[in-house]
Formats: C-alpha cells, sequence, structure tokens
C-alpha cells in the first residue's frame, strides 16, 4: 500500500485517538530519513509513502482513482546512451506505468455500455 499521511494518520487513530497529525507526520519524515519508507509522488495530490525498500520495483498508477501497485522490475534496467546524459551521473531510475485499475476498467466499460 501507498497511503498518504492522512491515511496513516486515520489508520493510527483506530489505536491511539489522541495522536495528532504532527507526530504522524514527524515519524513519516524520520522513516524516509532512516531508509524504512520512500516518498512516492507520481500522481497529483498528496505524495505517498511505500514501505517497500528492499526489492527493486516500478508502479502501476491508476488514472483515475489514483491507486498505486508495485511492478516487480525484470532485469533489464532502463538506460540512457551516454550522449543524451549531458553529464549526469546516474544514481537511480523508475519507470512508472500509467492506466486504469481494474476496478476503474469495470466502471469505465458499464458507463459505456449505455452510450
Amino acid at each position: 500500500m501507498h497511503l498518504t499521511a492522512e491515511q496513516v494518520h486515520d489508520l493510527a487513530r483506530e489505536k491511539l485517538p489522541e495522536i495528532s497529525r504532527a507526530t504522524v507526520y514527524n515519524t513519516l519524515n524520520e522513516l524516509v530519513a532512516m531508509g524504512e519508507l520512500v516518498v512516492v509522488d507520481v500522481v497529483d495530490g498528496p505524495k505517498r509513502y511505500d514501505p517497500n525498500v528492499t526489492a527493486e520495483h516500478d508502479h502501476l498508477v491508476c488514472e483515475r482513482c489514483h491507486a498505486i501497485r508495485d511492478v516487480p522490475r525484470d532485469s533489464q534496467q532502463p538506460s540512457v546512451p551516454d550522449e543524451a546524459r549531458g553529464g549526469f551521473l546516474i544514481t537511480g531510475s523508475e519507470v512508472i506505468y500509467r492506466g486504469l485499475c481494474p476496478e476503474c476498467v469495470r466502471r469505465y466499460r458499464h458507463s459505456t455500455r449505455g452510450s
């Protein structure tokens, strides 16, 4: 799951009703600094947090509901030819696949049947 800070806060309040938003934001920032979470910023709106920090992966993003799913990375790393780098030292890469999740596909098909 790639939750927003607000979603984490809502879940935390189920166990600790007195927990503040500031505590959640500060804790998320600490976990990112420690390498226990990664910030995912691939959709409009608030940033999301990815707990999958050990496996190399990319993301599927639904263009309607903004769901994000991990996609295992195959052995092929994207590459940039030397002449196109313009002096950049590449330290990482991520592929973002955009489309519709299964639920949004069902809704889309249902809404276009009557047309």
